[in-house]
């Protein structure tokens, strides 16, 4: 354990004057003493001899016992800390979007089996050393495109990541500048403070300019470079981009410190930015760790010729106020709260008694989602009042196959949260399954004109058949989904590419068309 003494400090300060009142106590034991010596006319020499030495009588006294228990708990109470309160579980919670360059160069071997393929193990490496945060992907040549906004889905994560390849995009190039536009967008979402991190071996110079503007323009973003390669890298390019975007430079050595190193950067910038948001920091009371000594001080307390039925009254008093509340781990109970042992228990998989543990809704939700049980998770999430809240509540009820519920589900989220790229797409995605179960459904209408008249049992069965089309329907559209997820990508990213160059190519027009004055100039 780290200790910082230059944050040492006392949480209640004003709770040493304890230390104050066991001085005195000791100061007034002690004058007792020297008086108890001084009062009597019996020459010093003779009086040890003369006494009559009593069990109890000897070493400390009760008086010294008091002030020793007076001044240690005045430390404890005084509350000494110098780390700060921050539960375990949430170290790795940064948001982190990594941005993949693909390229022809990227195919180099310099780092086997390639550049491009120890970049896909870098993420999924990373995305497993941040398990319960959330990882974006982004792909970028001569344009950026979003794969995957950010997600705690390390499978899917990896799926996506596997499917990169140096021709995915059309447009060669190095597009960093809008690498890192595109990631402050996602990121502005997140309301967080997110991390960019660039993953190429090398860089466009022209693009500098306009890198150093939107690093400077992205609100609480922070831009990390890794150059990927061993040989023939452009350093000075390399060094030319992390100095326009503001960012630490290193380099892919597939090796346990480069996650220590993106890690430990994502992690002190979402700090900083959190504790700036919140104003305050909180600090993790250590004066706990006292209440040991003190039990000790308590039970030395207890020795024949001692007065200590004050001693036995507070215990008796701390023993009859005590909660009669009692659960099935005491020791767990003591030193962690309920949320911290639901978090233990999801990060063991335990999420059916993870969901019993947790008292806060949204991790309560999230344990409940991931053991399966989507009606106890619908209701902690429904009182979640926040755009995250609205998002899982949405998923949620696509689980549960409520899909209108979760379109309006996901329009709550977007309302609080616009332009949200993880409620804009599983919205999508939804929406088109309901498109294409209609679809289906007006198929089969098509096919059997002949059963528009039928009985009440042949309705009834028709309606207990139509969960099961709406699974098998679902499930065939999952499928072919996530059937090639490269031949995926490679046809959006060519549709997003052909609606930003006709975008421009209208622009272009409309300014060229745009009517002249007298002088010959464009109003």
């Amino acid at each position: 354990m780290d200790v910082d003494l230059s944050a040492f400090h006392f949480l209640r300060p004003w709770w040493l004057l304890g230390l104050l009142a066991a001085a005195l106590a000791w100061g007034v034991g002690r004058g007792d003493r020297v008086a108890a010596g001084r009062g009597n006319r019996i020459a010093p020499a003779l009086l040890p001899y003369l006494l009559v030495r009593t069990p109890g009588s000897r070493g400390p006294r009760p008086i010294d016992a008091l002030a020793a228990l007076l001044a240690v708990g005045s430390l404890a109470a005084a509350g000494p800390a110098w780390q700060r309160d921050q539960p375990d579980f949430l170290d790795n919670v940064a948001p982190l979007i990594v941005a993949v360059a693909l390229g022809p160069s990227m195919d180099g071997a310099d780092v086997p089996p390639s550049r491009l393929e120890a970049a896909k193990h870098l993420v999924r490496d990373l995305a497993a050393r941040r398990a319960g945060a959330k990882t974006g992907l982004i792909a970028y040549a001569g344009s950026s495109h979003l794969v995957l906004p950010p997600t705690d889905d390390t499978h899917l994560l990896d799926l996506f990541a596997q499917a990169l390849a140096s021709d995915l995009i059309g447009p060669q190039g190095r597009d960093a500048a809008g690498a890192i536009a595109l990631a402050a967008q996602v990121l502005a979402a997140e309301r967080a403070g997110g991390t960019l991190l660039l993953l190429t071996d090398g860089a466009d110079a022209s693009q500098f300019g306009a890198v150093r503007q939107r690093a400077q323009q992205a609100e609480d973003l922070q831009v990390l470079v890794m150059a990927v390669g061993q040989t023939g890298l452009d350093q000075a390019a390399l060094r030319g981009l992390a100095s326009a975007a503001g960012a630490p430079l290193g380099s892919l050595t597939r090796s346990p410190d480069d996650l220590d190193w993106i890690s430990l950067h994502a992690q002190q910038h979402f700090q900083a930015v959190q504790d700036v948001r919140s104003g305050a920091i909180h600090w993790r009371d250590a004066g706990y760790w006292l209440c040991w000594p003190l039990a000790l001080l308590a039970l030395l307390a207890v020795r024949r010729g001692w007065n200590v039925g004050w001693t036995a009254a507070v215990l008796l008093a701390v023993s009859l106020g005590a909660p009669a509340d009692t659960r099935a781990n005491p020791l767990a109970d003591a030193f962690l709260t309920a949320d911290q042992q639901g978090r233990l228990a999801f990060e063991q998989g335990h999420y059916d008694a993870a969901a019993q543990r947790f008292q806060d809704p949204y991790w309560k939700g999230r344990a409940a989602y991931q053991a399966g049980d989507y009606p106890t998770a619908l209701a902690a999430f429904s009182k979640v009042d926040s755009a995250e809240g609205r998002f899982y509540v949405g998923n949620t009820q696509t689980r549960l196959r409520q899909y209108d519920a979760a379109l309006a589900a996901y329009d709550q989220a977007l309302a609080l949260a616009p332009g949200w790229d993880a409620a804009v797409m599983n919205r999508g995605i939804v929406q088109r399954l309901l498109a294409s179960m209609t679809q289906e459904a007006q198929g089969d209408a098509a096919e059997r004109p002949d059963q528009t008249i039928a009985d009440q049992s042949a309705r009834q069965g028709q309606k207990a058949a139509a969960p099961v089309a709406q699974a098998a329907s679902e499930e065939q559209w999952l499928n072919n989904l996530t059937l090639s997820p490269a031949r995926f990508l490679r046809g959006r990213f060519a549709v997003e590419d052909a609606a930003t160059h006709s975008t421009a190519n209208s622009a272009m027009d409309s300014a060229t068309k745009a009517p002249t004055n007298a002088a010959g100039v464009r109003p």
